[in-house]
């Protein structure tokens, strides 16, 4: 595909940037659809980023569809399909990255230790190399979504950082590429987690949410193939710190868990007000 214009040096108008890790699913697409509303061109990055994956984690096995991911990009009208090997993203003495700091060792963090320090420096990266004005973001990973804001704040980076809403499959499951992982029977547990969500909206005060989002849970736990949660929590948007019973304002409900070999995440923002 050609180059399109934008402020990383091209002629022509605003850049809009889609970081993504290829295997391009209809949530990719919406996010596609959400940077070219607010920018002339679009470009997206396709690059499995080895800084985030800890040994023993799905790197090796993460789906590369890199022909039909080209595909989807043209449908869609993308001007500039970037895809780097590792080789020439990160030198082989590579010493410098990014440090995610405090959020970068909570909620998700705390399971995956070191994770948002590679995502971080990744998008530090890629925003380096294609200059764009905006980059567009899911919301399904909440907290990849926070921190970068966070890093663009901090660092005074010159991009508009965009967040899309989540893509639902028909049944509710939140669309990720790693949902071709799951056998039948391991998706009939994986609803649990859109299910607990649902659950935990209906409520209004931090305490209840989360009492039956855990109930939800906790019988899918039991289930044929069982659900190992890693954890279910109610936090700020901004910080990922857990919100107090008296809270009111935004909230993340953010769930992460085990079936089979394949860990999913998923989150709803709920805006919490007087009882």
């Amino acid at each position: 595909m050609d180059a399109a214009g934008g402020s990383g040096g091209v002629p022509g108008g605003t850049l809009a940037l889609v970081p993504t890790m290829g295997a391009l699913h209809e949530g990719h697409r919406s996010l596609i659809r959400l940077a070219r509303e607010h920018a002339d061109h679009v470009a997206v990055s396709v690059f499995v980023n080895p800084l985030q994956f800890a040994p023993g984690e799905d790197f090796s096995r993460y789906p590369r569809t890199f022909d039909t991911d080209l595909e989807i990009c043209a449908a869609e009208g993308v001007g500039l399909v970037f895809a780097p090997a590792a080789g020439e993203m990160y030198l082989p003495d590579r010493q410098v990255g990014v440090c995610a700091g405090r959020m970068g060792t909570v909620v998700e963090g705390a399971f995956r230790p070191g994770h948002f320090d590679g995502v971080l420096t990744v998008v530090l990266k890629l925003f380096n190399l294609v200059r764009p004005d905006v980059a567009v973001f899911g919301q399904k990973d909440a907290q990849q979504l926070a921190m970068i804001r966070r890093m663009v704040a901090d660092l005074d980076l010159p991009v508009t950082v965009l967040g899309a809403p989540t893509v639902r499959e028909p049944d509710g499951l939140a669309l990720s590429s790693r949902n071709r992982y799951l056998s039948e029977a391991d998706r009939g547990t994986a609803l649990a987690l859109s299910a607990a969500l649902r659950e935990g909206a209906r409520h209004g005060r931090p305490r209840d949410i989360l009492g039956a989002a855990r109930a939800v849970l906790d019988q899918a736990a039991v289930a044929s193939p069982p659900l190992a949660l890693d954890y279910v929590c109610l936090v700020d948007p901004a910080t990922f710190t857990a919100v107090p019973d008296d809270h009111r304002g935004e909230a993340v409900l953010a769930v992460a868990a085990k079936v089979g070999s394949t860990r999913l995440i998923d989150n709803v923002v709920l805006t919490l007000g007087p009882s």
